[in-house]
């Protein structure tokens, strides 16, 4: 696409409330960069599981719109630096992930600490300090088994999400789980296109029959209120919180902060998320039975987790161009859970794999139709209040030069 005929904040304030986002918010490279500059340059971003890098030494690799950031277990704890050599600028670490005792550049050989201090830079002279060019950190936030980072220089404080999460997650003991499985399903549209989607399930019925057979959030709420009361008689039982639901929408506090946790009941006969509703795996940390529901959570801008007492899995949409979009899912089971023994892990994953590839899809011939130049933006439905919701905080982040 080429340059906007019009600004930004005129864009905004042209937008009908109500109704999905214009043309121009989902392929105009000028919004794009204003993203990531106002949002993920800023909000506090999920990167992966403690149990990924269990080892001093062991480094995995995140990548967000053109940076890359190398998140390495040092000898100090985790750690998140730039993978930018302070030589020339080449990236330091090339293979997604791996265990290293030194961070060494290919191109020159400047070599670094795990805490990213420079160790050797050869030619330099003798008033050269090293202590000036180690590898640039960025802040990191350790939150019960998740890793997150921030790429502020002053960033705002995670407290927020700690105070009203800490509790209700606390019983699923996430520091107390392990990596399962890892998968990416890259996809050609827009980020936003992934989160809108993600945040309505008024398609679930149409694109995810997998889904719907279990799940009461492809239905109106009216359907599900017998189910819900008796999913509450069995929370508590179960060793969940029978309160702590809100919404911290995005923006509540600040930034990337955002925070929800809320449960929903399965169907009937469904205690996980599985093909036929029977457990996938041990009970999850302190949690003592099933109790017919499941967590949303969400942390941050843009990653979701769906927490079934016997596992968790994470979605993450990561924009890596204006009209490309990494959604990575990690499914956590119980750290002591054994593949093969304690769960299959093509049972685990078939849910969730099978849903992602039908979104993947539906998100995709959405992006192929907002860049249609007939394109005009339609009402929402009762079932989009969520998507709604996220595209009103969207648009105030955009509006002001």
């Amino acid at each position: 696409m080429g340059p906007m005929s019009q600004s930004i904040s005129t864009l905004v304030a042209s937008q009908q409330s109500g109704f999905s986002l214009q043309r121009a918010f989902y392929n105009d490279p000028g919004v794009f960069e204003r993203e990531i500059e106002r949002l993920f340059l800023k909000a506090w971003l999920y990167v992966g599981h403690v149990s990924q890098i269990p080892g001093v030494g062991d480094y995995f690799l995140f990548e967000i719109a053109g940076e890359s950031l190398i998140i390495v277990h040092s000898k100090d704890g985790i750690a998140a630096m730039l993978n930018v050599c302070r030589h020339r600028g080449s990236r330091v670490c090339v293979e997604p992930a791996g265990h290293e005792r030194m961070l060494v550049c290919p191109y020159h050989g400047w070599s670094y600490q795990l805490d990213g201090s420079l160790r050797g830079a050869s030619h330099t002279g003798n008033d050269f300090d090293r202590k000036q060019y180690g590898l640039k950190r960025v802040a990191t936030q350790i939150f019960q088994g998740l890793i997150f980072i921030n790429f502020d220089s002053d960033p705002i404080p995670f407290d927020s999400v700690e105070e009203d999460l800490a509790e209700p997650m606390r019983p699923y003991r996430l520091d107390r789980a392990k990596v399962a499985h890892r998968a990416n399903y890259p996809i050609s549209a827009n980020w936003k296109l992934t989160v809108e989607n993600y945040s309505e399930c008024h398609h679930c019925r149409t694109a995810h029959p997998e889904y719907s057979k279990g799940h009461s959030l492809a239905y109106p709420e009216k359907h599900s209120k017998d189910l819900k009361e008796k999913m509450l008689e069995r929370t508590e039982s179960a060793g969940l919180l029978r309160d702590g639901i809100f919404r911290r929408g995005p923006g509540a506090h600040g930034v990337g902060i955002d925070r929800v946790y809320w449960r929903s009941p399965l169907l009937e006969g469904y205690q996980t998320g599985s093909r036929d509703g029977k457990p996938l795996a041990p009970l999850l940390g302190d949690l003592t039975g099933f109790d017919g529901g499941a967590a949303d959570i969400q942390i941050g801008p843009v990653t979701f987790f769906l927490a079934y007492c016997d596992h968790v899995v994470v979605y993450r949409f990561t924009p890596r161009e204006i009209d490309r979009t990494d959604c990575e899912i990690t499914w956590l089971v119980n750290a002591d859970a054994a593949e093969g023994v304690d769960y299959q892990l093509d049972d685990l994953t078939w849910l969730w794999h099978v849903t992602t590839l039908a979104d993947k899809k539906i998100i995709q011939d959405n992006q192929a139709g907002v860049n249609s130049r007939f394109y005009e933006p339609g009402p929402y439905s009762t079932m989009e209040e969520m998507t709604q919701d996220f595209t009103a905080w969207y648009l105030e982040l955009m509006k002001g030069e």
